[in-house]
């Protein structure tokens, strides 16, 4: 198990740092700030769209927010006495820590109930919690360069936050996730991801969540929908990425984008921390793999949006989600992009450049990635 310890920085956010197992406890002078920062602000709004029925958070706040600063002025490097940063340690292996921008936050609450219909003019605070996850100390590199060891330091960051997030007051939805690369938008090239608590389901997953429940009715709730699809998979083969003991993963039948890869437990669990000792272990093994794999297709890294779908706390939606992962890049060739146009950033109407059976075809024999049959541990 890693070694947890918490703090608070010189503005009062929670930072926590999550040690590697076998690292010795941190001295006292790693947990002090000793920054002369700003009192924090108020949280921005979330404003109700009558037209679409969802929430928007709107958060001007954030326009003076760091953005893509040389190495010696990172804000997530450890501490030094030249840049005294958001960590005060002079050296770390996973460190969590409360976003200094926020988009939700940092004050928690219930916002206003959406309304039956219209509700033009309805808005409330951004209750929230917005968290910062820095894999590495390291500069430079990427989650795919970790070794297993600090990726499962990682997954138990992502489990511990997501069970502390979920019980805070009005938060409705945990979502962990990293944007990798200049071509997804990252504002800190330093390896990091992100932790979002909502205090609404978000569109998107409240579209997932309606069509699972609904399957899982129809079936009695025998089966989620995402153990079904995962069943086809296998048995159909073509667009299989990998199998192992606990996880699967395949480019799904219906990929939206040129790069799409759905990883999902065997087990029917809700999010990551109702994951055992055993298959966090294995996730480590088989989420390194599948970026590896990435960064294998093309001569340059891979841009990506990696994206941990986990069950909304919504008692209506909660018992049909299952935990997955959605991993997808917008590169659809080795010198090209995919942007949201017309199509789809207008009707939501994807149209993809590639097939599912070639891109599994390609992630299933890129040059110095294993194969299915040699990951370790048999398909359940």
């Amino acid at each position: 198990m890693s070694r947890i310890t918490l703090t608070r920085l010189a503005d009062s956010r929670e930072l926590i740092y999550f040690d590697d197992p076998g690292t010795p406890e941190r001295t006292p002078g790693s947990l002090v700030d000793h920054r002369d920062l700003p009192a924090r602000g108020e949280p921005g709004e979330v404003r109700y769209d009558a037209l679409s029925g969802e929430w928007v958070a709107v958060a001007a706040h954030r326009q003076s927010r760091t953005h893509l600063p040389p190495a010696e002025q990172c804000p997530i490097c450890p501490t030094t006495a030249a840049n005294p940063s958001e960590i005060p340690a002079p050296d770390y292996d996973v460190v969590v820590f409360e976003n200094r921008f926020p988009s939700l936050g940092p004050a928690l609450g219930d916002i206003p109930q959406a309304p039956a219909s219209g509700g033009h003019g309805i808005k409330g605070a951004a209750f929230g919690r917005c968290e910062v996850v820095a894999f590495t100390p390291q500069h430079t590199g990427s989650f795919a360069g970790l070794g297993e060891t600090r990726a499962r330091t990682v997954i138990e960051a992502w489990a511990q936050r997501t069970e502390a997030l979920s019980a805070l007051p009005g938060i409705k939805q945990v979502f962990p996730f990293e944007n990798r690369g200049a071509d997804i938008g990252v504002t800190l090239h330093h390896p990091h991801g992100q932790i979002y608590a909502y205090p609404y389901v978000t569109p998107r997953a409240a579209s997932l969540g309606a069509v699972a429940r609904k399957y899982y009715d129809d079936v009695d709730a025998k089966e989620t929908l995402a153990a079904s699809l995962l069943r086809a998979e296998r048995e159909d083969g073509s667009r299989m990425v990998l199998e192992a003991r606990h996880f699967s993963a395949y480019v799904p039948f219906a990929a939206r984008w040129p790069l799409e890869i759905h990883l999902v437990p065997h087990r029917h669990v809700p999010d990551l921390a109702a994951l055992t000792g055993e298959e966090r272990d294995e996730l480590a093994h088989v989420y390194l793999d599948l970026l590896k794999r990435l960064d294998a297709l093309y001569p340059t890294p891979m841009p990506y949006i990696s994206a941990w779908h986990q069950a909304p706390l919504d008692s209506s939606l909660r018992p049909a989600g299952q935990l997955h992962l959605q991993l997808t890049s917008p590169r659809r060739a080795a010198d090209k992009l995919k942007y949201l146009a017309g199509s789809e950033a207008a009707m939501g109407a994807f149209i993809n450049d590639t097939t599912p059976e070639a891109v599994a075809e390609r992630l299933r024999s890129v040059a110095g990635a294993p194969s299915v049959k040699t990951l370790e541990g048999s398909p359940a």
